[in-house]
């Protein structure tokens, strides 16, 4: 198991130090190591969580979700189902605004052709 200074993860994982620093604060990161001098140590496995938690919120998983499903996965096997069914809704809530956004984004591109159809200003 490799270990990666906060910088290191940071770059990794796409978050920034204060991010890292938060998302331990809050429980989102559990047991981060530390060295003997204090600074915190990201194993594989911290960036494993983070490449989750990069997808959740990306994806506009609220952090209070975030957490509930942390706490679930620290619990065990026994929470399987439970967080099955939280990412599933998730998925629908996603899969809702992507449809959103394709209708909306199509709706811009109308726009801009009716733009691009108009005559420009005259040359003379």
């Amino acid at each position: 198991m490799s270990g990666y200074a906060p910088s290191e993860a940071a770059r990794r994982s796409g978050f920034s130090l204060d991010t890292l620093r938060y998302y331990e604060k809050i429980g989102l990161l559990a047991d981060v190591d530390r060295t003997a001098g204090g600074q915190r140590v990201f194993t594989d496995d911290d960036l494993g969580w983070l490449e989750l938690f990069r997808c959740l919120r990306d994806t506009g998983m609220p952090i209070a979700q975030m957490r509930r499903y942390a706490q679930l996965a620290r619990e065990g096997e026994h929470t399987a189902d439970e967080r099955c069914e939280l990412l599933q809704h998730h998925a629908v809530r996603v899969e809702e605004q992507m449809d959103l956004l394709q209708r909306q984004y199509e709706h811009l591109r109308e726009k801009i052709r009716y733009y691009e159809r108009l005559p420009g200003p005259s040359s003379s």
